[in-house]
């Protein structure tokens, strides 16, 4: 698992391939229905070096491409949804650390991330404060060689579990230049997560409200330099995005292979449902956008394996259509199965459920059609 070569990757793709259809899959209904997060799978992951592919081998890592990356998370939401953001929100904790963190930063916290034996997350969203990032209200003051963090972090994905966040501050004025980020360990005093949420999909990964009150982190938990915390978040996001892309693309493809299975095996009128055209067309629809949206997500992982420093409106655009791809995917999903679609007993429902929230997190697609649409402004 640890070089470029085209077969090692693919040896990584079939290893993954194997773990969901006799590992993830089999559990995805159950963890849906319990709720709670999914410590055996997250760990036979960890123990796999899955969440290490994005992490150098000197920081304990499996490395290889980003594209095989965003393969790896596409392939796990196809059965899981709730396993893949779980997935993904490892490797987006880990980012800030690899782009800005210090060797000592990265030596203390990538090797247990990667491993998965701490969980992590990334305190971003506050009450006041989602798709408006400058707008973050949580405080850190330097008192000497600690700074002292204030606030509440809201609808933080494994926030509940997270031994380790990168969490974002205000340290200077208004705005986008008074924030800056941290490394805010769970056992630090004065940090606690309060409140787990209830939601309508996605439901295995916890989303939790964390709290920081008077809560002491080490100056040398600092991550960059200060006033520098928008520029690290804004980069972080720009490769988050297309992973809640990839995401997407998997619930959808799930949702496709379970409808295609019914309407080969259903039989009204005498004939196979698939037989109908009216079901070719909605098949091939489905077909034809799930595969329009994997170029997409795979030509933005293409640019950065390259080395690419400009790609945040093509994020924008894979997370905005593969994410909007996958809710009208998804319910035609429903509608190929019919009444039976809309029942637990068939896996479609929670697909559908679990596609709801990509058009959401990581900046809704509200935001991202403003960031594509600003970039179109002649100056």
């Amino acid at each position: 698992m640890v070089t470029d070569s085209c077969e090692e990757e693919r040896m990584v793709i079939d290893l993954v391939e194997s773990l969901v259809a006799n590992e993830v899959a089999p559990r995805a209904a159950e963890i849906d229905e319990r709720g709670e997060f999914p410590w055996e799978v997250v760990s036979l992951l960890g123990h796999q070096g899955l969440f290490g592919i994005v992490v150098p081998a000197e920081y304990g890592g499996t490395p290889t491409s980003f594209c095989t990356y965003l393969r790896v998370v596409e392939k796990i939401a196809s059965a899981c949804g709730s396993t893949s953001i779980i997935y993904a929100t490892q490797a987006h904790s880990m980012f800030p650390i690899l782009a800005h963190g210090t060797e000592a930063q990265k030596m203390k916290y990538l090797p247990d991330l990667a491993s998965a034996k701490t969980i992590g997350a990334l305190g971003i969203t506050e009450p006041e404060a989602g798709s408006d990032v400058g707008s973050i209200r949580m405080t850190a003051v330097r008192k000497g060689d600690r700074y002292v963090l204030n606030g509440t972090k809201r609808f933080i994905t494994s926030g509940n579990v997270a031994g380790t966040a990168v969490v974002f501050a205000r340290t200077g004025g208004a705005g986008a230049k008074g924030l800056s980020a941290f490394i805010v360990e769970r056992n630090f005093p004065g940090f606690s997560s309060v409140k787990v949420e209830k939601k309508m999909g996605i439901r295995g990964s916890t989303t939790a409200e964390i709290v920081l009150e008077d809560c002491e982190v080490p100056a040398e938990n600092l991550l960059g330099e200060e006033g520098k915390g928008f520029a690290i978040v804004m980069k972080c996001l720009d490769k988050s995005r297309p992973s809640v892309a990839a995401q997407a693309v998997g619930i959808a493809q799930g949702a496709f292979d379970a409808a295609v299975r019914y309407v080969n095996e259903r039989k009204q009128f005498g004939k196979r449902v698939l037989e109908f055209q009216g079901m070719q067309f909605l098949i091939a629809d489905m077909a034809t956008q799930i595969e329009a949206a994997r170029s997409l997500v795979m030509h933005v992982g293409g640019l950065i394996d390259a080395g690419c420093k400009e790609y945040g409106s093509l994020a924008s655009m894979s997370k905005l259509y593969a994410s909007d791809m996958a809710v009208a995917v998804t319910g035609m999903a429903i509608q190929a199965f019919g009444g039976y679609g809309y029942m637990k007993d068939y896996p479609v429902e929670r697909f559908y459920r679990d596609a709801k929230v990509t058009q959401l997190y990581e900046g809704t697609n509200q935001i991202h059609r403003m960031i594509i649409g600003r970039g179109y402004l002649e100056r």
